[in-house]
């Protein structure tokens, strides 16, 4: 009787030895399905990025050769009505008065390490329209208690500068007073509402000087658009694409040895 139990026990052993291989297998195949489902989509995340990257920035190149076709083409009239953000850096030609009454100075601007303003003057058009014109940087004196002077050119002038569209949002950390000779921002709307002026809602950035003894500083420049930073952001998403799979094959053959 004892050594039919014994010789039971190898019975029972050698019949559970096959059930428990399968199981094993299962088990290891398990991490090595999640970890290629984890891949594939961090991939296909990857990728995603570095498509929408590099769409923005095959729009930014786009908006660059625009402006710079404007900024290129012959100088013209201020047209009647436009679609201004179109017109962005174009050069125009432009007559009218200057309206020194109502000259004001743009707070917090830098040139070349020096503190100033932007002197800003409307023109008064022969058609009834109003533009605001950016004549220049002027720095700052000693105070700011005492306002640096920038003569106003008298009669009817030649003017010649460039179409800019300012900013529609901008932070101000105060309340704006309605009146005043020094602004935080440069806004047409505004200005338009505070003068009862009809104001074209853009900026006209003067280019030339209109007199021999003019201090202002005009270092007009076309802004980055931005392409680069779009370009590098792209390479990245790609590159962590490739590292990722890159890491699954490594793992991949680190298993099989």
């Amino acid at each position: 009787m004892q050594c039919s139990e014994i010789g039971a026990t190898p019975g029972r052993d050698a019949m559970d030895t096959p059930n428990s291989a399968p199981s094993a297998g299962i088990t290891r195949r398990r991490p090595a399905a999640l970890l290629a489902i984890a891949t594939v989509l961090g991939i296909a995340l990857f990728v995603f990025a570095g498509n929408w990257q590099h769409g923005r920035m095959n729009q930014k190149l786009a908006l660059r050769a625009q402006l710079d076709a404007a900024a290129a083409a012959p100088p013209v009239a201020l047209p009647a009505e436009a679609p201004w953000t179109e017109w962005r850096y174009r050069p125009v030609v432009l007559e009218g008065r200057f309206d020194a009454g109502r000259q004001f100075l743009v707070d917090n601007k830098v040139e070349g390490g020096r503190v100033g303003y932007h002197v800003i003057t409307p023109l008064l058009l022969a058609d009834g329209r109003a533009v605001l014109v950016d004549r220049g940087f002027i720095a700052a004196g000693a105070s700011r208690n005492v306002l640096p002077d920038a003569p106003v050119p008298a009669g009817t002038v030649a003017l010649r500068g460039r179409i800019n569209i300012p900013p529609a949002r901008y932070l101000e950390l105060q309340k704006p007073a309605a009146t005043g000779k020094v602004w935080q921002n440069l806004d047409p709307a505004r200005f338009g509402r505070v003068s009862g002026l009809p104001v074209v809602p853009l900026v006209i950035e003067q280019t030339e000087p209109l007199a021999p003894d003019d201090r202002l500083s005009r270092q007009w420049a076309i802004p980055d658009a931005g392409v680069e930073k779009h370009r590098i952001y792209m390479v990245q998403w790609y590159a962590f694409a490739v590292m990722a799979g890159g890491l699954w094959l490594w793992f991949a053959w680190r298993r099989r040895g």
